[in-house]
């Protein structure tokens, strides 16, 4: 069990990217909902208040979109690194296409 967690180890040290376009592909439609959300809050906030009557919704918003980022972020990565732990090695496209079938 030892020699398995070093190997984990090693593999994980590896320098595991996140690929900028994949996660920003995988964000896309999250970063869309968010921005609606956005507009709605600002939107239905009083005349005269659109400041004070929208921002702690916005600011929620916001909160909550960089928690769900960064947790895609770094599980993207801890995918990554255990792809290179993986005793085949991370599948081509055509093998991660027949997997998902």
């Amino acid at each position: 069990m030892a020699k398995e967690w070093s190997q984990r180890s090693i593999a994980m040290e590896r320098q595991a990217r996140v690929s900028e376009d994949q996660f920003i592909e995988r964000m896309r439609v999250d970063f869309e909902q968010t921005m609606r959300q956005v507009a709605i809050a600002v939107n239905q906030a009083p005349n005269g208040h659109w400041i004070d009557g929208s921002e702690v919704r916005v600011s929620e918003l916001m909160m909550e979109f960089r928690r769900r980022s960064y947790e895609t972020a770094l599980q993207m990565r801890v995918d990554e690194a255990e792809g290179a732990f993986s005793p085949g090695g991370q599948p081509n496209a055509q093998e991660k296409t027949e997997q998902r079938v």
